[in-house]
């Protein structure tokens, strides 16, 4: 099983996925840059949970795609 993952991190994730969809790559290391660029984010540990959870949505927007 994973790791759940907060309300919070989801929010902002799903919102900056839904304006900036087409930014966002299937690669941890770019989005960790691109979420940097796009929010505020208080600390390391919270960017890369977004990036993470981006990643994943990009993912599976790219498997559903084909």
């Amino acid at each position: 099983m994973g790791r759940i993952k907060t309300m919070l991190v989801k929010r902002v994730t799903n919102e900056m996925f839904d304006e900036h969809a087409d930014r966002f790559t299937t690669t941890f290391e770019e989005n960790k840059v691109i979420v940097e660029e796009l929010a505020n984010v208080p600390s390391k540990k919270i960017r890369n949970i977004i990036a993470g959870y981006a990643t994943r949505l990009k993912k599976k927007q790219e498997a559903t795609a084909l």
